[in-house]
């Protein structure tokens, strides 16, 4: 982390995480799309523009999953790699697992057998053109997961130097709980969806429920980093306003466009930024592939919302105001 980032950002987050970035980048848009078409060099070339567009602003959290693209999403990130090995040294890639699509085996399903997670690390590795992972992260959980033979999955491919650090992805606090009371390896972050947009955790920590049960309080406790996922609301509230547009979005976006004039910043920083100033140190994931748009992303280091402004956008996008 910079010396702009530690300045603007005084909290500490997850002790392996610390050297990284407040943003990551999620490479789900990477690969040419959900389809069957082979990668072509477009595609390539547009993950090395990508990829070297985060790395002048700082940004050196790569996010992938196995599924992203089917797969074609590592597999372009592969392949810059490839041709640029020395990129690898720049930053620190995760990728998840465990979401099977419908196969000639059955549904769409979630599968946290050894054989499948230990089929998946080496497929990950292998279109990434890498010897490690720096995390690996179960997708969703499985609710019919062997915990026994997890865990010993999961602590072997990490005795084998395969993985790196372990991670959770949208687990709730109990599953949390369950998990780092099994694992012998520390659990270093969990993603979860979180947005101007998608409220859940932060209005559980205002009025609170037993879907989030204290999400933020444990992460702090046990040094597990939150990644928010959807950080953007899709665009929501920064692209152009249409006759379909809800009004709650319209206002909010409205005063997103006076708070990007009143901190000098863009207004995708003003959405980050809403995150970004909660005391447990979110790390924001942006998706777009848009090169301008992620310069735009990056000006929220240059942005710390006031206690003020930041109950002002809560409240717009709540559409009324807290209890």
């Amino acid at each position: 982390m910079n010396q702009d980032t530690q300045s603007i950002y005084p909290y500490p987050i997850a002790q392996h995480l610390r050297s990284h970035s407040q943003l990551i980048y999620g490479c789900m848009g990477l690969g040419g799309g959900w389809n069957e078409n082979p990668i072509a060099k477009a595609d390539i070339k547009q993950a090395q523009a990508v990829i070297e567009t985060c790395l002048e602003h700082n940004i050196n959290i790569f996010d992938h999953a196995d599924i992203y693209t089917f797969g074609k999403a590592e597999q372009v990130f592969g392949e810059v790699l490839k041709q640029m090995p020395s990129l690898r040294e720049q930053m620190s890639i995760q990728s998840k697992c465990g979401i099977r699509f419908a196969d000639e085996c059955g549904v769409k399903r979630y599968d946290f057998s050894a054989t499948w997670i230990n089929h998946s690390v080496d497929q990950i590795l292998s279109r990434l053109h890498i010897e490690q992972l720096d995390v690996l992260m179960l997708h969703r959980p499985d609710p019919l997961a062997d915990m026994e033979e997890l865990v010993k999955t999961l602590s072997a491919l990490h005795q084998s130097g395969k993985v790196k650090y372990i991670g959770m992805s949208n687990m709730h606090v109990s599953q949390l709980k369950y998990f780092q009371s099994l694992l012998p390896l520390p659990i270093i972050c969990n993603q979860i969806e979180l947005s101007l947009g998608s409220l859940g955790a932060i209005n559980d920590s205002i009025e609170p429920s037993h879907h989030y049960d204290g999400l933020f309080e444990y992460s702090q406790t046990q040094n597990i980093q939150i990644q928010a996922w959807g950080a953007l609301f899709q665009g929501q509230f920064t692209k152009e306003i249409t006759d379909d547009t809800p009004m709650n979005v319209r206002h909010t976006a409205s005063l997103i466009n006076d708070l990007a004039q009143k901190y000098s910043v863009s207004k995708e920083a003003i959405v980050l930024a809403f995150l970004t100033r909660l005391p447990v140190a979110i790390q924001p994931i942006i998706g777009t592939t848009n090169l301008e748009r992620i310069t735009h992303c990056a000006q929220v280091n240059k942005c710390l919302l006031s206690h003020t402004d930041w109950y002002a956008l809560l409240e717009s996008a709540r559409n009324h105001d807290v209890p």
